[in-house]
């Protein structure tokens, strides 16, 4: 099935690392690169087949599916040059943080549906998460969710608010992964072990414990239990971490730093 067939022209605004992988994931799903026009100023060149123009075409019919991926600042100076393109049959498709619906609506009033999107570069792989939220009917949910699909698995919020939340866990989540592999390997370093080595067996570890994770019918934290033997290593490495409850306080405030974060980036966009 082609991104024709599925979803008819959609029409990009930026293309940095998250539209990049966005595009390329569904690229990799098969979808007909020339269903895809790309506008950015500053990208080198765009996927062969896929058109990549420098500003928006004048003269156009509106799009099918219109994605915003360039930097939420920019959306005041940019909303101009989109609105001709969004037209009473476009969804308008939004990875702008921090950027509410209302924000949204106010500057494209004509568009079909408008619904925030929140992936992670996985997208890429097909294996990021998506948080969903807007207004759209069962029809455009349907076509948003067949577009998602090739991304990674998709979940509708029930309210906006949670969109913070989402961009906290499921948006910055990866830099916090990393950051675990990375302490991971540089303590076994501090324990004596060579860094490129750690480096190596921190990654490998990580990457298999999570397939095994994703495929196996336990929860994570079943499967935790089940690796610590009594009396064995596992269960003393888990004591550390489990003691006075400090990983799971220790994550809890690192989602609520981002989640703050999100709160405050939506005010200033609803006052700019």
């Amino acid at each position: 099935m082609t991104a024709n067939k599925l979803q008819g022209t959609i029409l990009q605004f930026g293309c940095g690392n998250m539209g990049g992988a966005m595009l390329a994931g569904w690229l990799a799903a098969g979808y007909d690169p020339a269903a895809f026009t790309v506008v950015d100023p500053l990208l080198i060149e765009a996927p062969a087949g896929v058109r990549l123009i420098r500003e928006a075409p004048e003269g156009e019919a509106p799009a099918d599916v219109v994605l915003l991926g360039f930097k939420p600042q920019q959306l005041a100076e940019s909303a101009a040059a989109v609105r001709p393109h969004v037209g009473e049959g476009t969804v308008l498709l939004s990875i702008l943080a921090g950027t509410d619906c209302a924000t949204l609506r106010a500057h494209f009033p004509q568009a079909a549906a408008i619904v925030r999107v929140m992936p992670n570069l996985a997208a890429a792989l097909g294996k990021s998460p998506i948080g969903l939220y807007g207004d759209a009917d069962a029809d455009a949910r349907a076509r948003i969710a067949a577009l998602m699909a090739p991304l990674g698995p998709a979940e509708w919020l029930a309210n906006e608010e949670a969109m913070h939340l989402v961009t906290a866990l499921a948006g910055s989540g990866p830099a916090f992964v990393y950051r675990f592999i990375d302490a991971l390997a540089e303590a076994a370093t501090t324990l004596g072990f060579p860094r490129a080595q750690a480096d190596r067996l921190a990654l490998a570890m990580v990457e298999g414990a999570t397939a095994l994770a994703a495929a196996a019918p336990d929860s994570p934290g079943e499967l935790a239990r089940r690796v610590a033997s009594p009396g064995g290593t596992t269960e003393a490495g888990l004591k550390v971490l489990d003691a006075d409850g400090r990983l799971v306080a220790l994550l809890t405030d690192t989602l609520r730093g981002a989640e703050d974060r999100s709160v405050e980036m939506t005010r200033a966009a609803r006052e700019s």
